[in-house]
């Protein structure tokens, strides 16, 4: 389907303008926030409206839309069933993108809703795991929370490098930052990954390992490098430290000074599970250390003392 006598034959090869970008940015994320709202929408309906409008294919419009969704992936914010991110940009896609934003703050709240519903469903299983205690007896078994989809790590280097316009649009809205302060979507992740740990031991018929995983991060609070104390199916230790998103997995995410002292100091047991994709189809990888072998890590701050 190319838009038949809905495309302008001058166009078809041009790069969009402005206006036209400022159009599909505004259209992506209506539909993205009624997705995410759980309200009804056609995107094919929409497509052809803009089309209408613009005078651009079917496919040039299908293709700006995964362009869209690529550079919201990046900076920590869900996407639309079906526009998977595809980043082949136009230069003058980031400043749009970045009008959009400027001009409507609301928008990184859209998906906020759907992570609070998800915290208080997780948080019923998580009550049911705690409650089992260290007397969990195999009646226990009938508590078997479904693990993640674990993936490989994204590559590191040359590959990842970002365009300039992507680089600024990422210092100016932090989407590192953003996630940190997001208390819901922490727990979230880390709430999923307390149930992926527990089912991957019930799997493995380690119900004694299952029974012993703590959500350290919340019995003991921050601060002592990892949130998650589980094991491998052969009783060795795993601290996991879980950074979570709503965005896709090569977003930006902080790390801590003591996080990474930890790393350095239980090479062996020490882990990152990057949580992605949060509510909607959340899927992990792990992060062995040396951090520095998988991720490109940034001074942020400096602390000074006399």
């Amino acid at each position: 389907m190319d838009g038949g006598g809905m495309a302008d034959p001058s166009k078809i090869g041009t790069d969009w303008t402005d206006e036209e970008l400022d159009l599909i940015v505004a259209d992506h994320f209506a539909m993205l926030a009624a997705e995410h709202a759980g309200e009804p929408y056609v995107k094919a309906r929409h497509a052809q409206e803009l089309m209408a409008e613009i005078g651009r294919t079917h496919r040039s419009v299908e293709f700006k839309h995964m362009n869209v969704s690529a550079v919201l992936s990046e900076l920590g914010l869900p996407t639309i069933r079906g526009y998977r991110p595809k980043a082949n940009y136009q230069a003058a896609l980031f400043p749009a993108i970045d009008r959009y934003l400027s001009a409507h703050p609301d928008a990184w709240d859209i998906g906020q809703a759907r992570l609070v519903e998800a915290w208080r469903r997780d948080g019923t299983q998580t009550e049911r795991a705690s409650s089992l205690g260290p007397g969990w007896s195999d009646e226990g078994k009938a508590f078997a929370p479904a693990p993640l989809l674990v993936a490989e790590a994204p590559l590191v280097g040359s590959n990842r490098s970002r365009p300039q316009g992507l680089q600024r649009l990422v210092r100016k809205f932090d989407p590192a930052a953003r996630d940190a302060r997001n208390r819901i979507l922490g727990r979230l992740g880390e709430q999923h990954v307390l149930h992926h740990e527990i089912a991957i031991l019930i799997a493995a018929d380690r119900m004694d390992l299952a029974k012993k995983v703590e959500w350290t991060a919340d019995v003991h609070g921050d601060g002592t490098g990892y949130d998650i104390r589980s094991f491998d199916p052969s009783g060795a230790e795993r601290l996991i430290e879980v950074k979570s998103t709503r965005g896709g997995p090569t977003s930006d995410f902080y790390l801590t000074r003591t996080e990474r002292e930890v790393s350095e100091e239980r090479p062996d047991a020490w882990r990152l599970y990057r949580l992605h994709s949060l509510p909607a189809s959340p899927s992990v990888f792990v992060v062995p250390p040396p951090l520095e072998r998988h991720v490109t890590l940034t001074p942020e701050a400096w602390r000074a003392r006399f």
